[in-house]
């Protein structure tokens, strides 16, 4: 952490603080380097012995001076007291893996679960209006998960910068950015008060650079530079199967990213949960920034959360098939968890109500409701207890010679952690189920895989603002079809706009702050 260079500028020191307020595990890409002696080798490798892991330091007296550097700074930033411990739980999880959990699984109750397409439109309301009042008052803001780069769609920068060919050319990032202005405006219209949703983004060591390059160069998208704070993913040593920790090279620890779960500590260790007390934040929405569809800050789903007082919830999708691969939410020995689709046999996932529908079809979409007290819980104590779940992965290496090899097969382990496996500590956790075609459309593949990717991305966005039009009183004639977040949050106020005309593919609604040609 703490590895890129931000100049003096207010807002970068400002970005540079909530990153680096990890103290301990992040050191300043401006400190002074000073060579290590021998006494800190000796101390180090006294450390290391203790927990096994004295290798990392076998190749020491091949290294430079600022390879030397480069490896104390990595070692330190081991938790070594932790190490052994995360090998050990992580171990037990892995050879928990593939046990069924039919005989220990419930559904989702009925009063834990509303959904949108059979809740009466009152209510749906009257928790809008909630919603809207808590962002007006400055209690809400977002957590966007935006480690991920855009590898897999052949993109090689951060996935929130993806421009996945809208007419607008507009980015992920972009949208987000823009439906959080206008929801902060639907709230001042209904409460004649603005509040600014504060819009945390978790970045990793490779993405945090360039994606605030990409916020300074844009102005920050017309959100106020001081709403906006970047922070870092942690990471995890990559281990080999008998706990000792993989060299990447001679002088770098082999680490990845901790997983989404990451979340809970990242935000303890660099000041985030104490910027939402300051700032007097109640509730975070938070989401991965792979669905175009996401509503950001849902004030539906923000007042629900607030009048049923959730500790802690989530959206989920109806599944589509009892063997969709995607991971439901349930009730595991009393507890709510995500079982994924690999634990429960065919037979509990074909299961139907006596309405005909899926018995366990509370489809997990990454897009959660937190109290920002059932966070500091999660922060002081929790976190500490979360689950670990091992990859086995082939994961480069530095042989005995010191030479970089790819294994072609699995070599060792990756650890990470889940963001819903928090679920199991609320007092009160409720879902939402909401149309899959309104709020989910997940970003992960190159067009070449034919789902999950910017062609379907593209054409569900599409699909869903022609809705919007029609349902306000106007005609689409063809498929192509955007609506820009200024003119409409969700399909509310197009009447005006829509109401008996006639639209001729490509439609493009734009207010007066989007650029005139589209390209951005």
């Amino acid at each position: 952490m703490g590895r890129s260079n931000f100049s003096s500028h207010h807002q970068q020191t400002h970005v540079r603080r909530h990153r680096n307020a990890g103290g301990a595990t992040s050191k300043s890409p401006n400190a002074a380097k000073t060579s290590p002696t021998m006494t800190d080798y000796l101390s180090l490798h006294s450390r290391l012995a203790q927990v096994g892991q004295e290798h990392l330091l076998k190749f020491w007296p091949e290294l430079t001076n600022d390879e030397r550097i480069d490896l104390v700074r990595d070692i330190e930033e081991l938790n070594l007291d932790e190490i052994k411990l995360y090998f050990d739980r992580a171990t037990v999880s892995m050879n928990e893996n593939g046990i069924k959990l039919d005989d220990r699984l419930q559904p989702l109750p009925e009063g834990k679960l509303i959904s949108i397409a059979r809740a009466p439109l009152e209510k749906l309301d009257a928790y809008r209006d909630e919603g809207l009042l808590q962002i007006s008052n400055g209690h809400v803001a977002v957590l966007l998960m935006a480690g991920g780069q855009g590898t897999r769609l052949g993109f090689d920068h951060p996935k929130g910068m993806y421009d996945v060919g809208l007419q607008s050319r507009k980015t992920l990032f972009r949208i987000q950015a823009e439906r959080i202005l206008k929801l902060e405006e639907l709230a001042q219209e209904a409460n004649g008060k603005r509040g600014h949703i504060t819009w945390y983004i978790m970045t990793s060591e490779h993405t945090v650079q360039p994606t605030y390059d990409y916020f300074v160069a844009n102005n920050f998208f017309g959100l106020k530079a001081e709403n906006v704070l970047l922070f870092e993913q942690g990471s995890l040593p990559c281990f080999e199967y008998d706990g000792r920790i993989i060299l990447d090279e001679k002088h770098r620890v082999a680490r990845a990213p901790d997983g989404n779960g990451g979340i809970y500590r990242a935000m303890k260790r660099q000041g985030i949960l104490d910027d939402m007390q300051k700032r007097g934040v109640l509730y975070l929405h938070a989401h991965s920034v792979d669905n175009i569809l996401i509503k950001v800050a849902d004030p539906v789903f923000i007042g629900y959360c607030v009048q049923e007082k959730a500790d802690c919830a989530a959206k989920v999708v109806e599944k589509a098939a009892p063997n969709e691969a995607v991971g439901v939410v349930a009730i595991v020995d009393g507890k709510y968890q995500v079982v994924e689709y690999s634990e429960i046999s065919a037979k509990t996932a074909e299961m139907r109500n006596s309405d005909g529908r899926l018995t366990f079809s509370a489809g997990n979409i990454c897009n959660h409701f937190f109290s920002s007290n059932f966070l500091q819980k999660i922060g002081s104590t929790y976190e500490q207890e979360l689950k670990l779940h091992v990859a086995k992965k082939k994961i480069p290496f530095v042989d005995n010679a010191g030479k970089r090899l790819t294994p072609d097969k699995p070599n060792g382990i990756k650890i990470e952690k889940f963001v819903f496996d928090v679920f199991e500590f609320a007092q009160k956790f409720v879902a939402m189920e909401v149309p899959r075609d309104e709020e989910f459309s997940a970003l992960k593949n190159s067009d070449a895989a034919g789902k999950d990717c910017p062609s379907t991305a593209r054409s569900d966005l599409h699909r869903l603002h022609k809705k919007y039009i029609e349902g306000a009183g106007g005609i689409v004639h063809g498929e192509v079809c955007e609506i820009s977040p200024f003119v409409t949050y969700a399909g509310e106020n197009l009447a005006s706009h829509v109401e008996g005309k006639s639209f001729t593919s490509p439609v493009y609604l734009r207010d007066s702050r989007d650029p005139l040609h589209g390209h951005l």
